[in-house]
């Protein structure tokens, strides 16, 4: 049913089934369509909303266009420098759902930086800012990947410290339980989640960030993201080479520190399993870290 694809850090490569994470976009689209009726069925405060505008159908609509915008790299391989803008199309429900905030005064369009102070946007946070997040997230989450596990376990992490400041952390306890089981298949060498996943996932995390008002615990969270992807364009604007890893039948290493994990196995050999574990320790420690400035 899925394409399949070799697995280049197992040996003899074996062929593994990708794009499954487009069962993450079907079974996160269906729960959250069923909290939106539920909701207005029996108000039992499921669902919130801005000037009418529904969180739980906002988020379902940004990851309908993540999953599909992902499908399509999937089936089509696009080139760098036109997937990095794509996520400015799944952006438009969001900037909907904050534009209909601000009549309302629901939403705010400042961001509180450590040190920094509170910087105002105005009108530009729907314009500029919100479609600027949701290019960034989805960006640097899709460019971490690579590895068993890598792809799927930071980003849940990354979304349980998002969800423990949400309100509405109700309409992520679907998408986050079918995200773990996906996860759990990853770890195992079972499945890719593809572009699809990752591209659907990140627009997930960005999303609901925006509709909980958490972009600064967003923004330390995917530090370890951020790093990452800056050092792989560094790479590749100064050097025109991508980043890569030897794997010896055993362990991988690198000879250059082109991404995240090539400096941790740079002259380093490491099994895959333990190049995850150092990484997901990373995101989960940055994400702490934004849990505890949220608390102070």
């Amino acid at each position: 049913m899925f394409p399949k694809v070799p697995d280049q850090h197992k040996v003899g490569r074996p062929l593994i089934p990708n794009g499954l994470g487009v069962l993450f976009v079907l079974t996160t689209t269906i729960y959250l369509f069923s909290i939106y009726f539920t909701n207005r069925i029996y108000p039992l405060g499921l669902d919130t909303s801005v000037n009418g505008v529904s969180a739980a159908l906002t988020l379902a609509v940004c990851v309908l266009f993540g999953g599909f915008m992902g499908l399509l790299d999937d089936f089509m391989d696009l080139k760098w420098r036109y997937k990095a803008f794509m996520p400015l199309i799944a952006s438009l429900p969001l900037m909907y759902y904050v534009f209909e905030g601000l009549q309302t005064g629901a939403i705010r369009t400042s961001i509180s930086v450590p040190f920094l102070g509170t910087l105002h946007f105005g009108a530009y946070y729907v314009f500029i800012i919100v479609p600027i997040i949701v290019m960034i997230v989805t960006n640097t989450v899709n460019q971490l990947g690579g590895l068993n596990g890598l792809e799927t376990v930071c980003p849940a992490i990354v979304i349980l410290g998002l969800m423990a400041f949400s309100p509405s952390y109700i309409l992520m306890l679907g998408p986050l339980f079918f995200w773990l089981i996906l996860a759990y298949f990853n770890v195992r060498g079972k499945i890719f989640v593809g572009n699809a996943g990752s591209f659907a996932i990140g627009i997930t995390i960005a999303s609901f960030a925006v509709i909980s008002d958490l972009k600064v615990n967003l923004l330390i969270s995917l530090l370890p993201y951020i790093f990452n992807s800056s050092i792989i364009l560094l790479a590749v604007f100064f050097t025109r080479k991508r980043a890569g890893v030897k794997f010896d039948g055993e362990k991988l290493s690198s000879e250059s520190r082109k991404s995240l994990v090539t400096v941790i196995t740079y002259h380093r050999p490491l099994t895959e399993q333990r190049v995850v574990i150092i990484i997901a320790a990373i995101v989960a420690l940055f994400t702490l870290l934004g849990v505890i400035i949220r608390l102070f």
